[in-house]
């Protein structure tokens, strides 16, 4: 008796079934979250599965002017942008130097990095934020001003801080398969340890670059816990200032 299907047809059957439930589990809530935003409030909690009967554009000036949903979008971006800036900044020569050169002290700071990987960062806000704390009690006695918290810059630095070790591990791996001959090359042509970095090896790490860069605007853009921790007042974040809605 003939087999009704085949391996490779029930491999493809499996395929298409696994995607299109994945594509439904994407679709569905983002289908929900936007007919959700142009009903009323009265229509939405009679039924909020419900196909909307109009559309309300109220809520989303509601969101602008009543829940300052402009000012915490600006906020993100600006947190978002800054700590991909001193992330790259700070990872990519860190993971060139690491991945490229052989030097005292490389073992024990490739140890220290893959460490980091190890350190979730939800455990150690509270710790963060009391050292903040303390920092602008300090500056307050001696400036009569803060400067630590409520500091969407600190806040920057510490989402770059936190994410340099899975940068550092994931550049520098990708550094490691590039050819030395692109190096030899330059030093020959005349350029130094810096130009040959910036000119040769970084341009040719733009796949690893645009990977890391992807991954952690995700991670910033929809941070809560620390943003909540460091911004306790109205100077907020998207995810954050998204409770004034509710």
């Amino acid at each position: 008796m003939k087999k009704l299907f085949s391996s490779d047809k029930l491999y493809k059957i499996f395929i298409y079934v696994a995607l299109i439930t994945l594509a439904v589990s994407i679709i569905v809530p983002v289908a929900w979250v936007f007919m959700a935003s142009i009903k009323e409030n009265s229509e939405f909690y009679g039924n909020p599965w419900s196909i909307p009967a109009g559309i309300y554009l109220q809520n989303f000036v509601n969101a602008f002017e009543q829940a300052n949903m402009g000012e915490y979008l600006l906020n993100s971006i600006l947190t978002t942008a800054m700590a991909l800036v001193i992330l790259l900044v700070v990872s990519l020569p860190a993971a060139y130097v690491l991945a490229r050169y052989n030097f005292k002290g490389r073992r024990f700071f490739n140890t220290l990095f893959m460490a980091g990987l190890f350190i979730n960062v939800n455990y150690i806000v509270v710790p963060i934020f009391l050292m903040l704390l303390d920092w602008d009690d300090f500056i307050y006695e001696l400036l009569g001003g803060n400067f630590f918290l409520n500091n969407i810059f600190v806040l920057a630095v510490v989402y770059a801080a936190t994410a340099i070790p899975f940068t550092v591990y994931l550049l520098s791996g990708y550094f490691k398969t590039l050819p030395k001959a692109y190096e030899e090359a330059a030093l020959i042509d005349g350029c130094g340890y810096y130009k040959t970095m910036v000119r040769v090896m970084i341009p040719m790490a733009k796949p690893s670059i645009i990977t890391v860069i992807l991954f952690n605007f995700l991670a910033f853009w929809n941070e809560y816990i620390i943003a909540l921790t460091l911004l306790p007042s109205t100077s907020k974040t998207l995810p954050v200032g998204l409770l004034n809605l509710m």
